[in-house]
């Protein structure tokens, strides 16, 4: 055979075996190769002939590079679309199953799995095994964690785990239906890097995972970002969209609100999120959770209850110590991080003087408190082709991949009933036949021998010919006949009713609808995320403010605060009351205004000045509080205090204000007046 044949049969025998993808970026490879090849014949000295290659650096740097990105973007570093997984996630998730530490089971060592999944599935080292399988089990890194761990796997501070040789853990329960069915031929399997095992190349995932818990990874000339998500309104939409394949992406939207991080927070700008969502890519800003509150000593102090998602907590702590040394943020006198069993606290105490809001508006513009969240939302489509897809795809094709898990699960079930049943067949001739089988056997020298006659007499197959033989005497009784001919009946419904599913791809996908439900009931919470529809920077403080109705109470003393009305409850006959602010000795209530808190406050003082504010920027605090100085509010001289406070509605039809003096002067003027007060 001519050498170059040969040559060309082998590397087509090698283009079979490869992916289509692997085998296009081969072809292009192979052709720029052979433009920088020069080919000569050389007499060994066997006396034997052979082609020799010359390739020039160019070339082999290339062909190389190109397997080695495609081995990094297939193998390592991108998540598969159906199951949301990448490979070293999919291995040590399959590698648990099989140990069996489901979630009902005890955990065990972590080193225990690492080495079961670094010497059969991914032999990449024990450390990004180890990395990978800490973040499944991190609640503030996972939206749902996958993992059970027991033992120390890090901190929101970015303190390393414990080694492995010290932690434990086991699957989750969301995890046993990722894998749920896994035994019952849903999947494809394939041949492990030595070929020693099997391993699954995609895993059944009764949820988007992708969405579900998102994803991060870096390959060769592109990368992947996408944002957890609510597991309840993933189901919602999916749910909506099998029955109602042409939604829009506005029809998944009143579903999806957004993403929702475990860490919780802000997300601003509906149409940043649209935009994300319908192209793949996009840009969303997100803030953590902060309140002005007062102590019990009557200092101010801004709370953070809540971080931006994936922000270390301790650089966030450490930027504003940073910011307050360079005198870059005044009017903090103390920090600290009051962190406990998971719940976020960190505590910035202001000095006297010290504007409240101006230092929270300071500690978004400064620090990571405020941050902006990139979409790329890039994954394998059938494990092979990297393509960066918006919401609507990515649902589409996990609810693709559930119709084939299913439709692979029922024939799997139908063809284990038919085979069941094919036996019980088999065993209920033998019964209708006992004497003539028994004499049978008898007459039979051997075991084969007796087969042999059972199947020619009885025309039976040669399963049904040996579980006949190995039948038991008890079998003979009446009430043994009875339970094979109860499970026989049984099993032909079965398989008339599995038969049916596979005839009709709508009974498939109300199969698969009925599974969402259930996920949704047992696994279903409330979002953690707040979406603000109003893009930051496009948007007036109001449209971030709900509007509520509100008591706004003022003292002698100049003490402000605002209160929702739902706190003031209604009192029956004989009720004792309840206390609705805490005052100073010699200080009284002077002033109480019901309000909206998208309303105007005007504030008249006895040196004849007035000022306007909104109602949302009184501090909200409760009843048992005094308030803060109005003097954070309004710029107020010295001895100036208010005389009357006026709330202004933006539905007011009142044309005119009164006023009168102590010494009886009076004067009407126009509301319109007040509109513009600085």
């Amino acid at each position: 055979m001519d050498p170059n044949m040969e040559e060309n049969n082998n590397d087509q025998m090698e283009q079979q075996e490869q992916p289509e993808i692997i085998q296009t970026l081969r072809e292009i490879s192979m052709d720029e190769r052979r433009a920088g090849v020069e080919h000569a014949s050389d007499l060994l000295d066997t006396g034997h002939s052979r082609s020799v290659e010359r390739r020039t650096v160019e070339n082999v740097m290339e062909d190389s590079y190109l397997r080695y990105s495609m081995s990094v973007i297939i193998d390592r570093a991108l998540p598969d679309v159906r199951d949301g997984l990448k490979p070293v996630h999919r291995r040590i998730l399959y590698s648990m199953n099989e140990k069996g530490l489901r979630s009902n089971a005890k955990t065990r060592k972590s080193a225990n799995v690492v080495g079961e999944v670094m010497g059969k599935y991914h032999p990449h080292g024990d450390s990004s095994i180890y990395d990978a399988m800490v973040r499944l089990a991190q609640p503030w890194a996972m939206r749902y964690p996958l993992i059970t761990g027991q033992g120390n796997f890090g901190s929101m501070d970015g303190d390393p785990p414990a080694a492995m040789r010290y932690t434990e853990a086991k699957m989750a329960r969301l995890a046993d239906e990722t894998l749920a069915d896994i035994d019952k031929d849903t999947v494809s399997f394939r041949e492990n890097y030595d070929n020693t095992t099997t391993e699954p190349t995609v895993l059944p995932a009764k949820l988007p995972n992708l969405l579900l818990n998102g994803q991060l990874g870096i390959a060769v000339g592109m990368a992947t970002n996408i944002p957890p998500h609510n597991l309840t309104e993933l189901i919602d939409a999916e749910v909506h969209m099998i029955d109602n394949p042409d939604a829009t992406l506005d029809d998944i939207l009143q579903f999806i609100k957004g993403p929702d991080f475990p860490t919780g927070g802000v997300i601003y700008g509906k149409e940043s999120i649209r935009s994300a969502y319908e192209t793949g890519r996009g840009g969303i800003v997100t803030r953590g959770i902060a309140s002005i509150e007062e102590n019990s000593k009557g200092k101010q102090q801004i709370i953070i209850s809540e971080i931006p998602y994936a922000l270390n907590k301790e650089t966030l702590i450490l930027k504003i110590a940073d910011l307050v040394r360079d005198k870059k943020i005044m009017g903090i006198s103390d920090l600290r991080d009051e962190t406990a069993r998971g719940t976020v606290k960190i505590v910035i105490d202001l000095k006297k003087d010290a504007f409240p809001k101006k230092i929270l508006n300071q500690l978004y513009k400064l620090t990571p408190l405020q941050t902006s969240f990139h979409f790329n939302m890039m994954a394998l489509i059938d494990g092979i082709q990297p393509r960066v897809l918006g919401l609507q795809e990515i649902i589409s094709e996990h609810i693709k991949h559930r119709q084939v898990v299913v439709r692979r699960r029922t024939e799997y079930e139908l063809g284990k009933a038919q085979d069941r049943a094919h036996i019980l067949e088999g065993l209920k001739i033998a019964l209708d036949h006992i004497d003539e089988v028994i004499k049978t056997i008898r007459s039979a020298n051997s075991t084969d021998e007796a087969q042999e006659k059972l199947m020619k007499n009885f025309k039976l197959s040669v399963i049904q010919a040996k579980a006949i033989l190995a039948m038991q005497l008890r079998a003979l009784t009446g009430l043994e006949r009875q339970k094979v001919e109860d499970e026989l009946t049984e099993l032909r419904k079965l398989i008339s009713e599995l038969e049916a599913i596979l005839a009709d791809e709508k009974r498939i996908l109300k199969i698969i609808k009925q599974e969402f439900a259930d996920i949704r009931k047992q696994y279903g919470d409330e979002r953690r995320t707040k979406v603000i529809p109003g893009e930051l920077g496009k948007m007036s403080d109001e449209d971030l403010i709900p509007e509520e109705q509100v008591a706004v109470t003022l003292t002698s003393a100049n003490y402000i605060k605002r209160s929702p009305i739902g706190d003031y409850k209604k009192q029956n006959r004989g009720g004792k009351g309840r206390r609705g602010m805490a005052t100073r000795e010699e200080d009284i209530i002077q002033h109480v205004v019901n309000a909206s808190t998208h309303d105007y406050l005007l504030f008249f003082t006895n040196k004849g000045r007035v000022f306007r504010i909104k109602t949302y920027e009184v501090p909200a605090v409760g009843l048992n509080a005094k308030g803060v100085a109005l003097i954070n509010l309004l710029q107020l001289q010295p001895e100036e205090t208010v005389s009357s406070v006026i709330n202004i509605s933006k539905n007011t039809d009142a044309v005119n204000l009164f006023m009168c003096t102590k010494k009886g002067v009076v004067k009407k003027t126009a509301f319109e007046q007040y509109k513009n007060v600085r």
